[in-house]
């Protein structure tokens, strides 16, 4: 399930790579720093030893991972090079390239994934998560943050009209980008949400599924866990 472009997406990702840190915190006040604590808190809730931040972008999750579980190793990967360069910024220290929809890593070898807002960009997502699901151990954990639409009717209104008419002119200004950023409200229309996401997360084999609205639903975190 996707009909995302790869090629479209990592065009559109390289082009906003050096300004999309500062994009990502201006678009949304800086709450986006604060989903990823909460996101890193979910994670380091089972004490993991070995993490991979998949779609890892210009590694602001990955950062605040090791902030939040400073034993573990954290790799990120993203199959768009001029984002990891931003994330060597960061001094990660283990970054690749890789493309979600085939991981070069053997089964079970990671206590948690995440990806934050990376999923709804992948050309299947159902792929996509058999993959995390294929990389977690026994016990392991999955963290997805993406965006989702507000359920209450006027806030779902307003968050359209923003998502549609305003994102794409600020995006344009900030990044340089609006094409990037007209793409980013169609693609958070087609990206399942709720019940939806948590049964497509369930398919692809997660024992257990719960879903996290976040900012009355403008953001929603789903946990999976595998059974140990």
């Amino acid at each position: 399930m996707s009909d995302q472009d790869p090629a479209f997406v990592r065009s559109a990702f390289s082009a906003i790579a050096p300004r999309y840190v500062v994009a990502n915190h201006v678009l949304s006040l800086g709450i986006d720093v604060l989903w990823r604590r909460h996101t890193a808190r979910v994670a380091s809730e089972i004490n993991p030893r070995r993490i991979l931040d998949l779609a890892t972008g210009s590694g602001d999750l990955a950062a605040t991972l090791r902030s939040r579980c400073p034993e573990a190793e954290i790799v990120g990967a993203d199959f768009c090079a001029p984002m990891l360069k931003e994330a060597r910024k960061r001094n990660l220290p283990a970054l690749l390239v890789a493309d979600g929809l085939a991981l070069p890593f053997a089964d079970g070898v990671f206590d948690v994934v995440t990806v934050a807002w990376g999923l709804r960009n992948m050309a299947s997502w159902s792929v996509a998560l058999s993959e995390m699901r294929r990389v977690l151990r026994p016990g392991g954990r999955l963290a997805v943050l993406d965006f989702s639409l507000p359920t209450r009717p006027l806030l779902r209104s307003a968050y359209r009209w923003y998502l549609h008419r305003l994102l794409p002119t600020l995006g344009g200004w900030i990044a340089g980008d609006r094409e990037a950023y007209r793409y980013l409200g169609e693609s958070i229309e087609r990206f399942p949400a709720g019940q939806a996401m948590c049964d497509l997360i369930q398919e692809a084999g997660f024992d257990t599924v719960r879903a996290e609205p976040l900012m009355a639903g403008i953001s929603s975190l789903y946990v999976a866990d595998v059974a140990p």
